[in-house]
């Protein structure tokens, strides 16, 4: 009605318009007041005032829109029944309805939100709580907003390096007791070539007894000392070796260079005991999945039995050779060799006074890397302890040992060995 009273429309075109709406709307011409639902004065002020009046009625309400085309105004009024006013407010209840269940919905998905959030950082204090007391093994499944899952890796990171730390300082140790062990073995062997300390047997002036009792306690004094760094050395390796066995670390390591380094170490002691070593095949790099220091740990484990169980200048040699997708570490010696092979790599720990790890250290370690340790009589006519790794850069081969070693034990049987 508005657009054909903007238009101009005539009689007949207004008569078209309100026959295409209902009858609850009214046209007042220009100077009309009457006839319509809306008192005369409402639809005058409307018109005059040029402003939509809104006024209450029987039955309803009327709205009164006034229109001027041309300087004339025309009031069109549109009618608004209670039934239609009351309507409405069934949509408001649905509207309430909706806008509750949205409310609920958000509480529950916060409450889902905050309650991950707090287990996740429940579960990071406790996992801290635990470390503080001692246990490094701890390690928490990072959850819950981004941030607190960046705080579970940092943790499991920081954790990790507590344990290598750990792992380090206790192979630190360790290393520092093999080393006194060199500076112990020569003091030994000079006290056992001074005079006895018997100070009975025969008559001696006094200052020859205190000579020998002095003796005696310098003799006592090393025994009680090696004691005690054999104790040392039990305490560490057994410690790491529980540790790796329950997370084994991880990592690849360059057997050469490991091999030179601890011969470096060895060949001192070596010396002192007059014994001819030599090392074969370590000017290459072959890398091993062996962390180094458990490689390191069971090549000492290895030459201290055989510095421990053959006599003093009994040659030894290292080998290292690589073939078939294996690598094989062969420590051989020219003492007496082991009685039973079988017998001691099922026990894993000695009963003649060493710190009682050796071959079992040895075997970890090669097993941790797919491998495996193998006791035989050597081609120099003593023991031959090979510790066989699967080699990371080829696919391993059915494992032989003597298929691996054999060759270059054969090469070696009629050669004599050379001090390094």
């Amino acid at each position: 009605m508005v657009g054909a009273l903007s238009a101009g429309a005539g009689p007949k075109g207004l008569a078209a318009a309100l026959a295409g709406v209902s009858d609850r709307v009214r046209v007042y011409a220009p100077g009309q007041t009457a006839g319509g639902r809306a008192p005369g004065d409402e639809v005058r002020h409307a018109a005059t005032s040029g402003s939509t009046v809104t006024e209450d009625v029987d039955g309803g309400l009327v709205r009164l829109e006034p229109i001027t085309v041309a300087g004339r105004t025309s009031v069109v009024e549109v009618f608004v029944p209670d039934g239609d006013l009351d309507g409405g407010e069934g949509d408001w209840w649905l509207l309430l309805g909706i806008a509750l269940v949205l409310v609920a919905a958000s509480v529950i998905v916060v409450d889902r939100l905050a309650r991950g959030a707090v287990d996740s950082a429940r579960g990071l204090v406790q996992a801290a709580m635990a470390v503080g007391g001692g246990d490094l093994g701890v390690r928490i499944q990072p959850s819950g907003p981004r941030e607190l899952a960046e705080a579970g890796y940092a943790f499991n990171r920081m954790a990790d390096r507590l344990v290598t730390s750990r792992t380090n300082e206790r192979e630190m140790v360790a290393d520092l007791s093999h080393r006194l062990r060199t500076p112990l073995t020569a003091l030994r062997l000079d006290a056992e070539a001074l005079d006895p300390d018997d100070t009975q047997i025969i008559s001696l002036s006094p200052d020859e007894i205190d000579r020998r009792r002095g003796i005696r306690r310098i003799r006592q004094a090393i025994v009680t000392l090696e004691g005690e760094v054999n104790q040392l050395i039990n305490t560490t390796r057994k410690a790491v070796a529980a540790q790796v066995a329950a997370a084994p670390e991880t990592g690849v390591c360059d057997v050469s260079e490991v091999v030179r380094e601890r011969m470096t170490f060895w060949s001192a002691l070596a010396g002192d005991q007059n014994r001819s070593h030599r090392v074969v095949g370590a000017q290459m790099r072959i890398p091993v999945p062996v962390a180094r220091a458990e490689l390191a740990a069971a090549l000492d484990a290895i030459l201290g039995n055989v510095f421990r169980y053959t006599p003093q200048g009994t040659a030894f040699e290292v080998g290292i050779s690589r073939r078939d997708g294996w690598i094989a570490v062969r420590v051989d010696d020219a003492g007496p060799g082991i009685p039973d092979p079988e017998k001691a790599m099922q026990r894993g720990q000695s009963n003649q006074g060493s710190t009682g790890l050796g071959l079992d250290i040895a075997r970890r370690a090669a097993q941790s890397a797919g491998g495996s340790v193998s006791l035989d009589r050597a081609a120099m006519g003593g023991a031959s302890v090979v510790m066989l790794f699967a080699d990371p850069e080829a696919t391993p081969k059915q494992a032989s040992r003597f298929g691996l070693v054999g060759r270059l034990a054969r090469e070696r049987a009629g050669r004599p060995a050379r001090s390094e």
